[in-house]
């Protein structure tokens, strides 16, 4: 059974020295206290480990582990899944910041109004975090069918009511996150928005996500080999994707 106010916070680092302290200090600025941090560390090859077991002495609710092998995000992001002993699963990159009331303000919503799954909006800001971009505004709610469309949910974002959505799986394919969030959909779940700025994602230069023309072509893998939809349906969806990617990467 799950603890019913905790919020498990799943963390994946790999090599993630340069960035990690951030995440984890936001995670300590919270205020909402009830949660627990776990990071699964994919066989880093930096400092990363370190890091962590600083603050692991330091705060009995940040739990550390490791992978035996280098395993990608999918995996990884499992490894604390399965460990995690609270009722909302939560989801920071160890890249990415979150501002003190993101918990606070989600948590409220769903516990009142019987959320099963938000997000919320968000900005980005530079690989040296000095640069802050625009804040992105994302759909109220999202269904299975308006998410095809519209790949609005930063990851840093979700939090999950495992008691109302069911047992979560990443599956071990390029967007993991992204097949995640459609396969809790397809069980007739709704997706609700807190539409405050309450993420800093993270641009670097190293980063998968700034080739777009990779993660065009890794979206329609989604809607046919995942999904399994029909060549017209895929063209319909992969066309709602484009012009609100558009839309979202226009101006920083």
């Amino acid at each position: 059974m799950s603890q019913q106010n905790l919020v498990s916070i799943i963390m994946p680092a790999y090599n993630a020295d340069k960035y990690i302290r951030d995440g984890i200090e936001s995670v300590l600025s919270q205020t909402y206290q009830e949660w627990e941090l776990l990071i699964v560390n994919d066989c880093s090859q930096d400092s990363t480990a370190k890091i962590v077991e600083e603050y692991c002495a330091q705060d009995d609710r940040i739990k550390f582990y490791h992978n035996e092998e280098n395993s990608g995000p999918a995996m990884t992001r499992n490894n604390a899944i399965n460990r995690a002993k609270g009722r909302f699963i939560a989801f920071l990159d160890s890249d990415d910041i979150w501002l003190p009331e993101k918990l606070d303000k989600q948590v409220s919503a769903m516990m009142a109004k019987r959320y099963p799954f938000t997000y919320t909006g968000y900005h980005r800001i530079s690989e040296d975090g000095m640069i802050a971009g625009r804040r992105i505004s994302v759909p109220e709610q999202l269904n299975y069918s308006q998410l095809l469309r519209n790949t609005a949910i930063v990851t840093s974002s979700v939090v999950l009511d495992i008691d109302a959505v069911g047992k979560i799986k990443m599956k071990n394919t390029y967007y993991d996150d992204y097949a995640c969030w459609l396969d809790v959909m397809k069980r007739g779940i709704v997706a609700h928005c807190i539409n405050e700025d309450l993420v800093e994602y993270r641009v670097a230069s190293s980063s998968v996500s700034r080739n777009k023309i990779n993660s065009a072509i890794q979206v329609w893998k989604t809607y046919r080999s995942i999904e399994r939809l029909g060549l017209l349906t895929s063209a319909w969806c992969f066309a709602g994707y484009a012009l609100n990617a558009l839309q979202k990467y226009k101006k920083f």
